[in-house]
């Protein structure tokens, strides 16, 4: 199973007053969506009992660890490659750089180490935004 990609999003030009995309609405996604799609992987990889491929916004080895934390078994890696078509090999390479230097012994037992029930959390968002 995969979880999260591309978020439906709308543009405005304000100077014709009108939505700006050609279709009227469009794909959102790369870092911007991050945030999004790291909390939806958390919550799919605590109420499913398959492997999560996490998708959106992962640019980084620090991004693909993160979604490795909350218990993706793979990410998928995107946008970044537009950029930097070399990013998929330079975040393996990180990883494995990262995992060796914090004394873990395999990927494996990486994954999930920060699994926790979402519903304990629901208490922590107070004031959203203020």
């Amino acid at each position: 199973m995969s979880a999260n990609n591309t978020l439906v999003g709308l543009s405005v030009d304000l100077s014709r007053a009108c939505r700006s995309l050609g279709s009227g609405v469009g794909g959102l996604s790369g870092p911007a969506i991050k945030p999004i799609a790291l909390r939806m992987v958390w919550e799919v990889c605590n109420a499913v009992d398959c492997p999560v491929i996490a998708v959106g916004g992962i640019a980084s080895a620090a991004d693909a660890l993160e979604f490795l934390a909350v218990g993706a078994k793979a990410v998928q890696v995107g946008t970044a490659t537009f950029t930097r078509p070399d990013a998929m090999i330079r975040i393996i390479d990180d990883i494995e750089t990262y995992l060796v230097g914090h004394g873990n012994g395999s990927i494996q037992e990486f994954i999930g180490s920060v699994r926790t029930d979402p519903r304990s959390v629901a208490s922590d968002v107070v004031g959203v935004g203020g």
